[in-house]
């Protein structure tokens, strides 16, 4: 009998939890603003980012990738991410003014390319996604740096220092 009785406390537990559910990227307005700058995403160079956290209505904003995966991994910041989605810089209209609609990919598919010369969007070393490999292999032979995956860019490059502010300069 008792275990009639932890087998059905069981199922009532799993009935009960709250299935969440990824919301779908949206698309970039003059209206979001950066989570660490408070200045419009939009107005900067470079691919941006946008993360969902659960029990929050609107995307988190940043106007640099690096910026949103350091903010997924520093202790106290992020908070429950349900989803991170980053420009597909391979499918971008330019380096100054990627689309801001219609090229966010799930941040964990991208692969990336770091310690390039292109600087993100607060002149910083940026970490600039792609969704197709040889798009990404062919930026970083023009570019320079070097292609990984979401689960293969270091911490440090990351949370380091910024390195030598760049030209921001599009394409």
């Amino acid at each position: 009998m008792k275990i009639y009785a932890l087998i059905l406390g069981v199922l009532v537990l799993t009935a009960c939890q709250e299935e969440i559910v990824a919301p779908d990227p949206v698309a970039l307005t003059r209206e979001a603003e950066g989570f660490y700058c408070n200045m419009i995403v939009s107005d900067h160079p470079g691919p941006k980012a946008q993360v969902f956290e659960k029990n929050r209505d609107q995307a988190i904003w940043f106007t640099s990738v690096r910026d949103a995966l350091a903010y997924n991994i520093l202790p106290g910041e992020a908070q429950q991410v349900l989803a991170i989605y980053v420009h597909d810089m391979g499918l971008a209209d330019s380096w100054d003014r990627p689309n801001d609609d219609g090229i966010w990919l799930k941040a964990s598919a991208a692969h990336y390319v770091i310690e390039s010369d292109r600087r993100g969007g607060m002149g910083a070393k940026e970490t600039i996604p792609f969704g197709d490999s040889k798009q990404a292999a062919a930026f970083a032979a023009e570019h320079g740096g070097r292609v990984v995956a979401f689960n293969d860019i270091p911490t440090d490059y990351l949370l380091g220092d910024s390195g030598e502010y760049g030209s921001n300069s599009g394409e």
